[in-house]
């Protein structure tokens, strides 16, 4: 942890560095390829709607020694409809979580009884729950108007806080998170309830939140960055997302643990599958949003920003002034694209070298034993 410890604070103070910006065109291809592939996953699969969306009967069977197949089996006998069974717990007396869409409730009761005859159970110890499309219908709604009004709300925050530019990326970089979220669930075909609405909608604030920690940095350094010769945009932008870089994997790392556990012990070993709804969803939308915050952001503020006829200009003078520094031979102090350096001023006054003729002080020799003007 200390080697960690040292490395974030040698990438603060510019020593050493990675040239994101540099690269973006090889994490855009990555981006791309991902969102692609999550987009036919979505088109071909689809995403498979619990009944809160669709409408159906939920049955709570108690322990039983009937497999998950042999208990998916009998509710698609018994409803005519295709049936999800969830394990609850562990073992051969694991509780089934049985739901079968689109039945209605004199379908239910009949569904009931003979699940009850099939599993060896008591139709007594089989409760069954409703749920009508309607409801499942203002959940989505909701949901929905929920997430354009969060979009909305956060691009004029940025617009204000910052400039369009930076909110447009931010936009983006949300828009990239989303689509691979939902794409995910629709590839592993998790199941799509209101707890995934609520993982989705809360992973949005942590995909902002190392962004905006990026562009405030940015932003603080790029103030008066017209006014030198030393460093692009480009240059900035880059050392921004060093500055922040290990304070974004802690802070990712420490939130991406305990959704881990959630995901992979509480839905996977223990068999707990009402976990999966938003542990899946919080996993994969805290890893996209800081992906995203790092290589997706920030590199596109730095080409939005570079289009602008100020920024345009000071590349001109800095590559120029590079140019020159190389040809007079004293390229070496040329920044390195793959290393960020210092924010040392480039007007500053050059050192002075060799002996510097002090002026004569008219009381020079006041005070002195043998001192005496002449």
């Amino acid at each position: 942890m200390s080697k960690l410890g040292n490395l974030g604070a040698r990438l603060h103070r510019g020593e050493v560095g990675y040239d994101f910006v540099g690269n973006r065109k090889l994490w855009y291809g990555i981006s791309i390829l991902i969102t692609i592939t999550a987009i036919v996953g979505l088109a071909v699969r689809g995403l498979n709607m619990g009944i809160e969306f669709q409408g159906g009967a939920v049955f709570n069977t108690p322990k039983t020694s009937v497999s998950v197949s042999q208990a998916q089996e009998y509710a698609e006998e018994a409803s005519g409809h295709d049936a999800i069974v969830q394990k609850l717990g562990s073992g051969d007396d694991a509780k089934l979580r049985i739901q079968v869409s689109g039945i209605d409730t004199a379908k239910a009761d009949k569904v009931s009884a003979e699940l009850a005859e099939k599993l060896g159970v008591e139709e007594s110890a089989v409760t069954g729950e409703l749920v009508g499309p309607s409801w499942g219908e203002q959940i989505a709604t909701k949901a929905w108007q929920g997430l354009a009004i969060f979009l909305v709300l956060v691009v004029i925050y940025l617009a204000i806080a910052f400039e369009w530019r930076m909110a447009l990326a931010a936009f983006v970089a949300l828009i990239h998170d989303i689509t691979i979220t939902v794409g995910i669930y629709a590839l592993v075909g998790f199941e799509v309830t209101p707890g995934t609405v609520i993982g989705l909608l809360t992973i949005l604030g942590y995909s902002l939140y190392d962004t905006v920690v990026v562009f405030d940095s940015l932003k603080e350094q790029t103030k008066d960055i017209t006014k030198q010769t030393r460093w692009t945009y480009s240059d900035v932008a880059n050392r921004s997302i060093n500055s922040t870089l290990v304070r974004s994997i802690n802070t990712t790392v420490v939130a991406l643990l305990p959704v881990a556990g959630l995901l992979f012990i509480g839905g996977g070993f223990l068999g707990a599958g009402m976990l999966n709804d938003i542990s899946l969803s919080l996993f994969v939308g805290l890893a996209a949003g800081a992906y995203s915050s790092i290589f997706i952001a920030t590199p596109l503020v730095a080409d939005l920003k570079e289009l602008e006829p100020q920024m345009k200009a000071l590349r001109k003078r800095v590559l120029a002034k590079r140019a020159q520094a190389a040809a007079q031979g004293t390229a070496s102090d040329v920044p390195d694209s793959d290393e960020v350096l210092g924010d040392e001023p480039e007007d500053a006054a050059p050192a002075v070298v060799g002996p510097r003729n002090q002026p004569a002080s008219r009381g020079r020799g006041r005070g002195r034993p043998s001192g005496k003007r002449r």
